[in-house]
C-alpha cells in the first residue's frame, strides 16, 4: 500500500505547525516542517560564510546537508539548531533562500524522499502544488492578518515576538506574504483540490478537530 500523504499549506502564522503536529500524532505518523528546512540552510549558510546571495554556493549548501527533523528538534549536520533559526535575521535570510529556484528544486527533491519512510503529515507553502500534487488530502490554513499577527506576536518561538509591538509583526508577515507569493519559484498558492480552512477567532483545539474531520473524510 502507498504511504498516504497529507498536505497542509498557508501563510506564516495560520497554525500550520500546532495543526500538523496534532494531526501527525493523532494519527500516528510523521510530521516533517519544509520550513524548518529552508531555515536550516539559510543557518548553515550564515554559519559556513558563505555568502547568502550566491545562489549556486547556498545550492551546494542545500546538497550537502544532512538533516534531522524528527520531532520537535531541527540538526543540520549534527548542530542542534532548534531555537537557532526562530530569529529575525534567520527570518530574513530563509526567505532569501527561499526565493532561489535551484535551492527549491534541491530540497523539493529530498523532501519527496520522505514518501519511501512511511505515511506523513507535511506542511509548508508548495506541499500541494508542487511537492506532492498528487497528495492524498490537501488543507490550506489561513487568517486574517491581524489574527495571524497576535499569534506569531504570543509565539516565544519566534524572536521578533519578543520585543515587536503587534503591528510590527504583521509589518514582517505582509513583506513575506508578498515575497511567498510573487517569487517565481513555487509561490504560495492555494492547490486547487485543496480545502480551505479558515482559523480566524477559532480555537486551535477547535481548528485541530476541523481538520481531522477532513482528513478521515478523504481518507474514508
Amino acid at each position: 500500500m502507498r504511504p498516504v500523504i497529507i498536505a497542509i499549506d498557508g501563510p506564516s502564522g495560520a497554525g500550520k505547525g500546532t495543526v500538523a503536529r496534532a494531526i501527525a500524532e493523532q494519527l500516528n505518523c510523521r510530521h516533517i516542517d519544509t520550513g524548518a528546512m529552508y531555515r536550516a540552510v539559510a543557518w548553515k549558510t550564515l554559519h559556513d560564510g558563505v555568502p547568502l546571495d550566491d545562489e549556486t554556493e547556498v545550492t551546494r549548501v542545500a546538497e550537502q546537508a544532512a538533516f534531522d527533523l524528527d520531532g520537535r528538534q531541527v540538526r543540520i549536520d549534527s548542530h542542534d539548531i532548534t531555537e537557532a533559526i526562530r530569529t529575525g535575521e534567520i527570518d530574513a535570510a530563509a526567505a532569501t533562500v527561499a526565493r532561489m529556484p535551484r535551492v527549491r528544486e534541491v530540497l523539493v527533491a529530498r523532501q519527496r524522499e520522505y514518501r519511501h519512510a512511511g505515511s506523513l503529515v507535511m506542511e509548508g507553502r508548495d506541499i500541494g502544488t508542487v511537492v506532492f500534487p498528487d497528495a492524498n488530502v490537501k488543507i490550506f490554513l489561513d487568517a486574517s492578518r491581524e489574527e495571524r499577527a497576535q499569534r506569531r506576536a504570543k509565539d516565544p518561538a519566534h524572536a521578533l515576538s519578543k520585543t515587536a509591538a503587534v503591528a510590527d509583526v504583521a509589518d514582517a508577515l505582509d513583506a513575506r506574504d508578498r515575497q511567498d507569493r510573487t517569487r517565481t519559484a513555487s509561490p504560495l498558492v492555494m492547490a486547487p483540490d485543496a480545502t480551505l480552512v479558515d482559523t480566524t477567532g477559532v480555537p486551535i483545539d477547535e481548528v485541530v478537530r476541523r481538520v481531522l474531520e477532513l482528513v478521515r473524510a478523504k481518507l474514508r
